[in-house]
């Protein structure tokens, strides 16, 4: 992932700014007969988890083939021409939302290199928390970096390591790294694919014929026709070569693992399998949930579309006030409409939502959406349906106040602009205007998902961005803080 300033708000959450979006997803196939066919397929069914960029790298045997382009899958990978200039039975591929100072194609990823032993090329899905001070000491020592990437880190690891294999050499790059990454790594030996020792971001391994592929969830197998062989287990890494025979390795011990929750509230497809889970149904499970802890007189349940649907069925089915569209999503917003004004930034909201006024007037309304962050898009939401004649609009979230940035691969705003870390509940409310706010509690979310409650000692999760838990040291960040704080700063009394 490209490496920004930390605490930086990033353009692309939103239209809005306004919805944490997972900034990667990627796929792999090796001994497939079309790998880089189906690695564009795989990755049009990821097409959520970043739309910014996409990129595929082959091998046909003999050298690495390289095609990246800025945009939607469809619109670099849809041709015939395309997928030629990408020959093999083995691809990656990735897609990605830029953040800043990380556009432009030096970043888009897959990343690749000739390394002394071979090509190599990285697909990764995460952040790396301490890739400026590995970087820093890299450059010191005389690397030559090509991106912004911290991604290119393990590359430049990598390629300094002493060890006599490519998989030896990936694991003592591993060991040097802290924080998330789901990595799908391509050599001329094969493909290898691993999760960070804490499982924090997601990776698949599926079967189609006699290929494997990799995946960030299990929809992608289902558009390109595979079947789900298991998770890739936290701390694993899966060998495969072209002789098909798969090997794992553990080589970081055992620790409780803690693979991201809002993987289940917002991240993956409803249609995925995320932990041994339906998200669809866990996604109900919550709304459930949050039905039963906060409850609400009302004549409609509407959710904030899409994401906020499954939760919305689940909340009507267990409150019994019935589940209505009051809100109809427009597919066909895009990107490049979106201006750099603030005129069209506060326009964005009803370019890409329109109440159903005849369904909400005069009616007592209950809406459901994943989270909120900024806020801003919350509040134009129920303003909208106050102007479409609503008679009350209560507003229930079906995750935990989000009130610290994430740092392992998801796009936030500076935790100064979160809401929730501004604001107390009432506060919040009275922000949004709504007759009353709720959210689902961090013990509720958890049973949603299929656990008793959270275990403080050992929590089943990473929640960080619900409650400062982080689970891996922040060393950037560490770093980041202490410069700041050693800043000579003027007496502003002195003014």
């Amino acid at each position: 992932m490209p490496m920004t300033p930390l605490n930086v708000t990033h353009p692309f959450l939103d239209a809005d700014g306004d919805k944490l979006r997972e900034e990667c997803g990627i796929f792999g196939a090796i001994n497939a007969a079309d790998a880089s066919a189906a690695t564009a397929l795989g990755l049009h069914a990821l097409q959520h988890r970043g739309q910014e960029a996409a990129g595929i790298v082959s091998w046909d045997g003999k050298e690495f083939f390289v095609r990246r382009g800025l945009g939607h899958v469809a619109e670099n990978f849809s041709s015939p021409e395309a997928i030629a200039e990408l020959p093999g039975h083995m691809a990656a591929g990735h897609v990605r939302y830029s953040t800043t100072g990380g556009s432009g194609l030096r970043n888009v990823q897959p990343l690749y290199a000739d390394l002394a032993s071979g090509g190599f090329a990285v697909a990764h899905n995460g952040n790396i928390s301490n890739a400026m001070m590995l970087r820093a000491d890299l450059v010191g020592k005389g690397s030559i970096f090509q991106s912004t990437s911290d991604t290119e880190v393990i590359i430049h690891l990598v390629a300094t390591s002493r060890y006599p294999t490519i998989a030896d050499r990936l694991v003592d790059a591993l060991r040097l790294v802290e924080g998330a990454y789901a990595l799908i790594v391509m050599t001329p030996e094969g493909m290898i694919a691993c999760r960070d020792p804490l499982g924090i971001r997601p990776l698949v391994m599926g079967r189609m014929g006699e290929s494997i592929l990799f995946a960030s969830e299990t929809v992608a197998f289902d558009v390109v026709g595979a079947e789900v062989i298991r998770e890739v287990e936290p701390g694993e890494l899966v060998l495969v070569d072209f002789s098909g025979e798969i090997r794992s390795v553990r080589p970081f011990g055992n620790p409780s693992p803690r693979p991201c929750i809002f993987e289940h509230v917002y991240f993956s497809r409803p249609d995925s399998v995320f932990a041994g889970r339906s998200v669809y149904e866990a996604r109900k499970a919550i709304g459930a949930q949050l039905a039963l802890e906060a409850p609400c007189e009302a004549d409609l349940v509407v959710p904030v579309p899409d994401s906020g649907v499954p939760a919305a069925i689940g909340f009507a089915q267990q409150s019994g006030i019935p589940f209505e569209l009051g809100i109809i999503r427009s597919h066909y917003v895009g990107r490049t409409f979106i201006q750099p004004s603030d005129g069209a930034r506060h326009s964005s909201v009803k370019r890409k939502h329109n109440a159903n006024r005849s369904l909400v007037e005069g009616k007592r309304i209950v809406l459901i959406d994943d989270s909120i962050v900024r806020g801003t898009t919350s509040l134009k939401i129920v303003e909208m349906m106050r102007e479409a004649g609503a008679a009350e609009v209560h507003f229930r979230v079906a995750s935990p106040p989000t009130a610290h940035s994430c740092f392992y691969g998801v796009d936030t705003p500076e935790r100064s602009k979160l809401l929730a870390a501004r604001m107390e509940l009432e506060p919040m409310r009275q922000f949004i205007k709504a007759d009353s706010l709720a959210f689902i509690s961090i013990d509720g979310l958890y049973r949603a998902v299929g656990h008793e409650g959270r275990d403080a000692v050992r929590p089943q999760f990473c929640d960080a961005c619900f409650t400062g838990d982080y689970p891996t040291s922040l060393t950037d960040l560490a770093q980041t803080e202490q410069k700041s704080a050693e800043l000579p700063f003027a007496d502003p009394k002195a003014a």
